[in-house]
């Protein structure tokens, strides 16, 4: 389903790098028998190559979908030390969106006699962080969100802050995130955004 960050990420990723896929909205909570048939795991995204293998997880998949593209497309810097940032800036991303799905999962499956406030305290906090130093990159060098010039950080970012938009408006408030407000409105801006909405 689009409402998760790694599958959507994913499938903008496919999309801007110009590789055709068919995609199906499967929920791994409401239809759990109909994506054990595809993938036991039952882990999204799951992708199911042209040969029937069945690959999961976000980055692996994105991986694999630029070997597919190259030479002809990548969202990889070709710059090596522009290519190591754009690792870090995905990397604060990814840790924001695993801390963002973490307390969602949190305080919307466990009862609320159930959850640990302790526990909550330190994920918002390593999503504080996460997100405070995604935001200081952003504000010395803004990302790039054009079609032919978007990188993996510029994807992962817009969607991770859209999820967190969405998810927790209370727990991560705009205003203190102006570069990823500005960022996360161009990237959504475009086609391969809008194509593959997160709702």
């Amino acid at each position: 389903m689009l409402d998760s960050p790694y599958v959507r990420r994913a499938a903008i990723t496919l999309r801007l790098l110009g590789l055709p896929f068919e995609h199906r909205p499967i929920s791994v909570f409401r239809q759990v028998d109909e994506f054990a048939a595809i993938n036991p795991v039952v882990r999204a995204p799951s992708l199911v190559c042209d040969d029937g293998e069945v690959l999961m997880d976000s980055t692996l998949i994105i991986e694999h979908a630029e070997r597919l593209a190259a030479p002809r497309a990548s969202l990889v810097p070709k710059d090596g030390r522009a290519a190591q940032h754009d690792l870090r800036l995905t990397g604060l991303a990814l840790a924001a969106c695993e801390k963002a799905v973490q307390i969602v999962y949190e305080t919307t499956l466990r009862p609320p006699e159930k959850q640990h406030p302790w526990w909550l305290d330190r994920v918002r906090g390593q999503l504080a962080a996460a997100l405070a130093a995604l935001e200081a990159e952003l504000a010395r060098g803004p990302l790039v969100a054009s079609r032919d010039a978007i990188t993996q950080a510029g994807v992962t970012s817009a969607v991770v802050w859209e999820f967190t938009q969405a998810m927790l408006p209370e727990v991560v408030v705009a205003a203190a995130h102006p570069a990823l407000v500005a960022h996360g409105a161009a990237a959504e801006a475009l086609p391969e955004f809008r194509a593959l909405p997160p709702r």
